[in-house]
């Protein structure tokens, strides 16, 4: 690797300036690693991820789509890709994002109607749904109230800055309300339920396979920083049913509920999570024991592995998308070990904190991931947070998973550039690297914006892995 020519360590260990900036811009790797290091590095030339995709800007079709942050842009198609399963209107979703773009230019203006536009939207499309509902028009109303859910869900997005705001709670509320009038109007019908976990319970879905008096194959699966069991349903839950799946969608420490209502943040150790879903699902009479498989989403391809590590009652893991070391490139872009920056960050964490809100004013990805990186593991300084992120890694122990596993990557992965192949390269199961390319129109991360694409490749995976 090319040592960086701005790293210069004096007899104290101690960092330049600029080289600090770069380091505190790859906080919260899980959130944006890949994208963070090129604003930190100043160049707009893009550079060759180890997957053979790019980070930085190229043209391509979604660079610019509306918005000229990077941030939203990902985010709006986000949105949209709920379409598919009737979670949002393309017409809507773009006459918002429209009034939105208004606002570029200043920051505070643009997230605060980023907030205002999602949040009327969602306000709109509820009362359609409650209207449906007294005329007698249920299909209409469930439609509504998903479309409703998903754009309460994103209105809450920028928030975190601010985690005492009411708004947060309420907009949650709000989607959540949404969601269960659509879950009880739904066919074929899935289960909200709660799974037993250290003196808590974790909020769940459970959608069954519909294949009365048989037992059959079943996904369970979860989310990473920043998504909802409620719109893991819209995107993986629905087409799980059709394909002859059982779908468990739970949430875990650090996300959806769990921080918000029980203020549980996230843990290293994810398996303590996972065994007791494996435990419930194995109780539950729809469930083929044999054929049970883990998938985990965004930084949850570090969490699902983590968990297979020690859990060796799964089937298959899919991580999409793959990661070995959730903080690594961080480091590795400064030309440091690991333990180098661990030591400088606590040896002189006013520095480093100092530095972390100073880099967190380039652009608002570095500030969405390094303020949701407080919101959800509870961290007070951003020198607590990294340390905590920097237990996630694998480089120990990845060897230790045993089940088939998918390993997911993508030519435009703009958050774990390079690390699903490491991930990749270190196993020693049964294993499958699976890359979307670019032109494919599934190349974002997670397949944002194709998830019809990625659904069938992984599904197909999963069909001939557990022999369904």
């Amino acid at each position: 690797m090319r040592k960086n020519d701005d790293l210069k360590e004096n007899k104290g260990g101690s960092l330049t300036r600029r080289t600090m900036l770069k380091a505190t811009l790859g906080l919260g790797a899980m959130a944006s690693t890949g994208s963070w290091v090129a604003y930190a590095s100043g160049s707009d030339t893009p550079s060759k991820s180890p997957s053979g995709g790019h980070s930085g800007k190229t043209a391509n079709w979604y660079n610019g789509f509306i918005f000229q942050d990077e941030s939203l842009v990902f985010e709006f198609i986000r949105v949209m890709s709920k379409s598919v399963e009737h979670g949002a209107d393309i017409g809507e979703s773009l006459a918002a994002a429209y009034r939105i773009k208004q606002k570029e230019g200043d920051q505070q203006a643009l997230l605060q109607a980023w907030y205002e536009e999602w949040r009327k939207l969602g306000e709109r499309i509820e009362k359609i749904g409650d209207e449906c509902l007294e005329k007698g028009h249920p299909v209409s109303a469930r439609d509504a109230y998903f479309r409703a859910s998903e754009y309460y869900r994103s209105a809450d997005f920028y928030l975190h800055d601010h985690p005492e705001n009411p708004a947060i709670l309420q907009l949650w509320n709000k989607m959540d309300s949404c969601f269960e009038k659509a879950r009880k109007l739904s066919v074929p019908s899935f289960e909200a339920i709660r799974i037993p976990y250290e003196g808590t319970k974790l909020p769940a879905y459970f959608c069954p396979a519909g294949k009365k008096g048989k037992r059959a194959p079943t996904i369970l699966i979860h989310q990473g920083f920043d998504g909802t069991i409620q719109e893991t349903y819209l995107l993986y839950g629905k087409d799980a049913v059709r394909r002859g799946y059982n779908c468990l969608i739970f949430e875990g420490p650090g996300q959806g509920s769990v921080i918000r209502k029980q203020g549980l943040p996230f843990r290293h150790d994810w398996e303590k999570v996972v065994t007791p879903v494996v435990d419930y699902a194995l109780q539950r009479k729809e469930v083929d024991p044999k054929r049970m498989a883990l998938i985990g989403l965004s930084m949850g391809g570090y969490l699902a592995p983590r968990a297979a590590v020690y859990e060796h009652r799964l089937a298959a893991l899919v991580a999409n998308s793959g990661i070995l070391d959730n903080w690594a490139q961080t480091y590795e872009r400064l030309g440091m070990k690991r333990e180098e920056l661990i030591k400088f960050i606590e040896d002189k964490p006013g520095e480093f904190n100092a530095m972390a809100r100073e880099a967190s004013k380039a652009s608002i990805t570095v500030h969405w991931g390094l303020t949701n990186g407080l919101f959800t593991f509870a961290a007070k300084t951003p020198a607590e947070l990294s340390l905590q992120q920097a237990k996630m890694t694998l480089a120990d122990t990845a060897h230790l998973i045993s089940c088939p596993t998918l390993v997911i990557d993508s030519d435009a992965e703009q958050f774990f550039g390079g690390q699903p192949k490491k991930l990749y390269d270190a196993l020693k199961c049964p294993k499958t690297y699976l890359i979307f390319k670019s032109g494919e129109g599934a190349e974002l991360h997670c397949q944002s914006g194709g998830q019809l694409l990625g659904n069938q490749r992984i599904f197909d995976w999963l069909d001939e892995t557990l022999n369904v």
